[in-house]
């Protein structure tokens, strides 16, 4: 009888160190994502976590082990074609043409993907349904947040990226955000979030990032020494 051998991880970060600006923000972490599995990044403004996703996305290398997608370093030829269009990045620029409709800005990415029909129902999921036909002048900052969040709906890759989701979203934009992350997951796709405010996740791994730089000595730690002395 032959013992059967546990899924590899899709994903494994193998004794991953980050440099970022010649300073070392990681040094020898080990992550294994299966499907369905989750990875906040949390840590103070620079310490790095937009630094570590864009290394999990391939546009930079780690300066030292290896980041393995269905174990094989994602730097080798050939693998990173195809790892690459697996991802769905979602950052902090919005990128969103101005001169066209709410609609075209979600529709384009599905087209690229040749997928048809997601567009609509996924405006309609993040509460802008009836803001398709207009231009994005007429949106708000958490609109337009939400107009990132029905791309990745529509494209539908199953490694989800995403840097500082939440921020400029409501309490409902958060709630709805949740429960996207909650049913990609569900249908085995895996979320690595950055940030640093709170979202509601089953079960995730947490990778706190350090400061860069330790924090300058204030007027109340001084009081609080001179008490202690």
């Amino acid at each position: 009888m032959s013992i059967r051998k546990p899924p590899l991880p899709r994903l494994l970060l193998n004794n991953v160190s980050c440099m970022r600006n010649a300073q070392q923000i990681l040094r020898n972490v080990n992550v294994s994502l299966h499907d369905g599995g989750a990875l906040v990044l949390t840590g103070a403004n620079g310490s790095g976590k937009t630094t570590f996703l864009r290394m999990l996305a391939g546009f930079s290398r780690p300066s030292a082990g290896e980041i393995l997608w269905n174990g094989h370093n994602i730097q080798e030829s050939g693998i990173f074609q195809q790892y690459k269009v697996q991802l769905n990045w979602l950052s902090l620029q919005h990128a969103i043409h101005e001169k066209k409709t709410v609609f075209w800005n979600v529709n384009s990415f599905e087209y690229l993907e040749g997928k048809k029909g997601r567009a609509l129902p996924a405006l309609q999921l993040m509460g802008l349904g009836r803001l398709a036909n207009e231009k994005p002048r007429m949106l708000s900052m958490g609109q337009r947040k939400r107009v990132q969040l029905a791309r990745l709906l529509a494209m539908d890759r199953p490694i989800w990226l995403l840097d500082e989701p939440s921020v400029a979203l409501d309490d409902e934009g958060v709630k709805l955000l949740e429960y996207i992350i909650a049913e990609h997951r569900k249908q085995g796709g895996i979320v690595i979030v950055a940030t640093h405010l709170p979202i509601k996740m089953e079960d995730p791994m947490i990778l706190r990032l350090p400061p860069r730089f330790p924090r300058k000595m204030t007027l109340v730690d001084m009081l609080d020494r001179a008490d202690i002395s």
